[in-house]
Order: structure tokens, then sequence, then C-alpha cells
């Protein structure tokens, strides 16, 4: 009993020693030793991230359901919905950042690393400004577009424009903590989103709801201010640790200088990730704009239960991102099988945290919700997103490592060609189908997220097994 309970102990300081240093940040090499220990070190890191990613959106939503406003809510839900293009374009330089960024570490060249990184940046930057543009210009036309009533256009233009305006910030978090992810430094990437966070959570009751001396309450315009601010301390923060030359990634006066070879490079895998998380993302889009012809409290309560499902789902998303940095990595040493035994034991791991989700919203989605929004009418349609789309979770928490495990291999086509099959050929019809043409309305549409996500995290899976991803050469 005594040797027992000693290395019941032992094991616990071990890995409360793991988790320790994956906080920190100290350097590791990720194509050598245990697999299990180095999906645990990049984990740790990149999950407490994308909680913090997913905070951002939760904490706009839950202190605008405070101002006792449907078309506060309606507001935020729309302008995300069209935001996500902008995230869609960060996140897709951020991919081919990470891929390529990972794959200079695993062959021991980390000068190419920082000099890939800095063209990711040149090329997020000039993006940016051309959206900045038009955010600015046709902030009420946007609102409009996605169907938002005339009252939502008159108290949410700001909101939007703001939001847009400032979008750099947006960028940069998400490219430079993938440059981050890629060189294995996932420590620094958590940290610059709970500076964000931290920051937005404390601006954002004063902005919103309270005010604070000469500062007054905005109300809805208020997050947008809040977030962005936020973010935009988070992305001086991480500035400030990519051109310190104290972590792996070391910047130098050259680096600076557009290579336009790196630069198409980097575009051409970018692209792709873009158009890859576009496709999702504007599917969630059209599913939007269907359930808004069942009124402004079914489009609330759909914003609601997707902020919920983010706010899980990231997590998990950033336990697969420890995936796309194994696998850029191990292909870079010339190791592909330790890069697919990284996918496998990622994979198992996020099944485990999604079977937990499911039971969660399962059991407590009710009460929930309602620390999010007290509308009954909003709580009922956001309970039953949560109930029925629940039961996919381990399907999606597999796709999940299985997309990502392509990215970082700077495969970023294939879950590109997965999504347009999936999303808009099969998942789009079906919710018209269930949600219109039969007349299940919202449920209908919960019901096709629930039938085609399972789908497509299915087969990622076996055109992941088959291998070709191996061979790519970034």
């Amino acid at each position: 009993m005594s040797n027992r309970t000693n290395s019941g102990a032992l094991g616990a300081r071990s890995i409360f020693s793991l988790f320790r240093q994956a906080l920190a940040g100290e350097q590791q090499d990720y194509t050598s030793g245990s697999v299990r220990r180095a999906v645990f070190m990049l984990a740790v890191p990149m999950i407490l991230e994308m909680c913090m990613e997913s905070v951002f959106a939760v904490v706009d939503m839950y202190f605008a359901g405070k101002l006792n406003n449907t078309e506060a809510i309606s507001t935020i839900v729309l302008t995300e919905f069209v935001l996500t293009i902008v995230y869609a374009i960060a996140i897709g330089i951020s991919m081919a950042a990470t891929a390529m960024v990972a794959r200079r570490i695993g062959e021991k060249d980390p000068d190419a690393a920082a000099k890939a990184g800095l063209q990711a940046i040149i090329l997020s930057l000039m993006i940016s400004v051309v959206i900045s543009i038009v955010g600015m210009i046709f902030p009420a036309e946007i609102l409009r577009l996605m169907g938002g009533s005339d009252e939502t256009i008159r108290i949410g233009t700001t909101y939007t424009r703001i939001l847009f305006g400032g979008n750099v910030v947006i960028m940069l978090l998400f490219l430079i903590n993938g440059i981050f992810r890629g060189a294995g430094d996932a420590s620094m990437a958590m940290r610059s989103l709970w500076i964000a966070n931290i920051c937005n959570i404390i601006l954002c009751p004063i902005l919103v709801i309270y005010g604070l001396g000469p500062i007054p309450a905005l109300g809805v315009t208020g997050a947008a201010v809040a977030t962005t601010i936020g973010r935009g301390i988070g992305v001086m923060y991480q500035l400030y640790h990519l051109f310190s030359n104290k972590r792996v990634i070391k910047i130098r006066r050259e680096h600076l200088s557009p290579d336009w070879s790196i630069i198409k490079a980097i575009f051409n895998i970018a692209w792709t990730g873009t158009l890859q998380f576009i496709i999702a993302s504007a599917s969630w889009m059209v599913l939007g704009r269907i359930i808004a012809a069942f009124g402004s409290s079914a489009v609330a309560g759909y914003g609601v239960a997707i902020r919920l499902i983010m706010f899980f789902l990231l997590p998990a998303w950033g336990l697969s991102n420890a995936a796309a940095t194994l696998v850029g990595q191990n292909l870079g040493a010339r190791q592909p099988d330790r890069a697919e035994h990284s996918v496998w034991v990622t994979a198992k791991f996020n099944t485990v945290f999604m079977a937990l989700v499911t039971l969660l919203f399962l059991l407590l989605a009710v009460p929930i919700v309602q620390f999010m929004n007290k509308d009954a009418a909003v709580v009922a349609y956001a309970v039953q997103a949560l109930q029925v789309m629940s039961f996919g979770y381990i399907f999606y928490g597999v796709g999940m490592v299985v997309t990502n495990a392509f990215n970082g291999a700077g495969d970023t086509k294939t879950p590109t060609l997965i999504n347009l099959f999936g999303f808009w050929l099969f998942q789009i019809p079906l919710a018209w189908l269930l949600a219109l043409a039969l007349d299940l309305g919202p449920k209908g549409v919960f019901l096709a997220v629930l039938i085609s996500e399972t789908a497509i995290s299915i087969a990622g899976v076996l055109i992941f097994r088959k291998g070709r991803w191996k061979a790519v050469k970034i």
C-alpha cells in the first residue's frame, strides 16, 4: 500500500512538474523523446490560449445581454458572422506561418523560420488595410446584407465599423501566435491572449454598461471598443517578445525586407487555408440567414449557442494545434511515422475531452445558457441547439485533429475540398430542406449541422490514413 501511495504521489508531482514546464515555455525538441510528453507540453498552453480566444465573444455577448436589448445581441451575432471572413484570412495566414516555421525548425534552421514569420506579417498587413477601408465605409450595408432589422442597423453600425476598421489587431493576434506555435513556443501565444482578455474583461463592463468618470457607457459600441483595445494590447505584447530576440524566433534587420518568393510560398498555402475556413464559416453565415427567417429571438438563441459551442470547442482546437506543430516539425526532421503517431495520440486526448463536453451540454445546457441570457425564447432556442449538436462532438474532436495535421504538413488543399463538399453541397441544402421545406424550423438547421459535421470528420480520417500528406514539400 505504501509503495502504491508513493508511486501515486510521484506521478502527481511529475504531472504537476510537466504542467509547470509547459506554462513556463522552456525550449523543447519535439522531434525526439516521448510523443505523449510532447503532446502534453504543447497542448497545455495551446488549450489555455484557445480558451482565451473564445472568451472574447462570450464576454461581449454576456455584457450585451445585460442591456436587455435583443437587437444589441443580434448586432454582435450578425457582425461576427461577417467578421469570420477576417478570422478566416487571419487563420489561413496563421496556418501557413505555423506550417512553414515548424518545418524550418524541424530542419534545424531557426533563421529561416524567423524570416518566414516576418514575411507572413508583411502579407497580413497588406490585406488588413483593404479590409479596414471596406468595413469603415460600408458597415450598415454589411448588417443589412445579413438580414439585420432597421433597429439593429441603427444601433449596430458603429460597432461593426470599429471591429472592421481595427481588424489589424485580429489579424496579428492570430498570425503572431501561429508563428510562436510553429516554433514550439506555445506558452508565449497563450500569454498574449490572456493579457488581451484580461484587458477586455476589465474594459467591457465599463464601456458597455457602467461608464467611469468622464467615460460614458456606450452600449453595444463599447463592446467593440473594449475588444479592439484588449486585442491591441495583446499584439503589442507579442511584438515586444517577437523582436526581443530572447525566444526561439530571433528577428534580424534583414528579415524586415519583403522577400516575394517566400511571400508567394506563404500565400500559396494561406489562400487555401483561408478558403478552407471561409467555406466552413460562410456556411454558418448561411445557416444564420436561414434561422433569421424565424425572428430575432431565434437569431439571438443561435448566436448564444454558437458562442458557447466555440467556448468549449476552441480548447479542443487548441489541443489539435499540437498535432499541427508536431507534424510540421517531424516532417522537417524527416520522421513521417513519428508525425503520424503524434496525430493519433492527440486524437485520443481530444476524444476524451469532447465526450466530457457532450455530457456537460446534455445535463447542464439550461443553466449555462441562462448565465448568458435570461430571455425565455432565446434560452429555448440556444438549449435546443446545444443539445442537438452535442451528439456529434466526439466526431468533431477527431476531425479537428486530422484537419490540423493536414494544415501542419502544409496540405491545406485537402481539408478545403472536404469542407467544400461537406458544407456547401451537403450541409446547407440539408439545412434548407429540414428547416424550411420540411418545416422543422431552427431544429432542422441544428440537425443538419450534427449530420454533416459527423460525415466531414469521418471523411477526413479516411483520407488522412492514405498518407499522401507526408510527401508535401513547403
